[in-house]
């Protein structure tokens, strides 16, 4: 089954479960840019051998689905409100398969995604964007515990965005000075391994403190 968003398609999603749920903790894991891909299913893999059922929804379905030669056309198509729509329609299916609490995180457009999600009331009990590009444009209050993480040598996300979302969010920013764009997308040259193995326990302490 996919979950459906009132008058809107179905969004088809990946689904990791682990091995005593229903019922426990749910994270919707959203997907950068470049669409579905293996480093997002291996993170809802990891999350699910923590005890979280992650969903990771294909956010261009409504385009035809995530195609990696339809980029950057299917970024650039992708409505906010029907991202939102979808992002919705996934945090009510995990609640409808035994999901006590939700979260969110997400990568890139999905760590974007993950932040105007958490400022746009959509109903999650944690949000933990990675590396979202315009974020410090795009400033709100979080309707529940926010997390954010960026690389201090990224080359979509300025500094002086960084340093606004530092400012406005104060405790709830980490920054890896040496880290650039995609340091938690292990197997690519973007892969930074201090930051990600940081960046991942403080991801599990941060859903562990506001999921259980």
């Amino acid at each position: 089954m996919t979950p459906v968003a009132e008058g809107r398609p179905p969004v088809p999603f990946f689904l990791a479960r682990p091995p005593a749920f229903p019922p426990g903790p749910g994270v919707v894991v959203l997907m950068e840019g470049t669409g579905i891909s293996p480093q997002l299913l291996r993170v809802c893999e990891r999350l699910a051998a923590e005890g979280y059922v992650a969903l990771a929804p294909d956010l261009f379905h409504h385009l035809g689905g995530s195609d990696p030669d339809r980029l950057p056309e299917q970024f650039l198509a992708l409505q906010r409100e029907d991202a939102l729509a979808d992002i919705r329609a996934c945090v009510a299916e995990l609640r409808e398969l035994g999901a006590t609490t939700v979260g969110l995180t997400g990568f890139c457009m999905g760590g974007r995604l993950t932040y105007e999600a958490a400022t746009d009331a959509v109903d999650v009990d944690a949000a933990a964007p990675f590396y979202g590009a315009r974020i410090g444009r795009r400033l709100g209050e979080p309707r529940c515990p926010l997390l954010c993480f960026f690389g201090g040598t990224d080359e979509y996300v300025p500094g002086d965005e960084i340093a606004a979302v530092q400012v406005h969010h104060p405790g709830r920013v980490v920054v890896y000075p040496e880290a650039g764009h995609g340091f938690m997308r292990d197997g690519s040259p973007s892969y930074d391994e201090p930051a990600a193995t940081d960046a991942w326990r403080r991801l599990l302490d941060f859903f562990a403190e506001h999921l259980h």
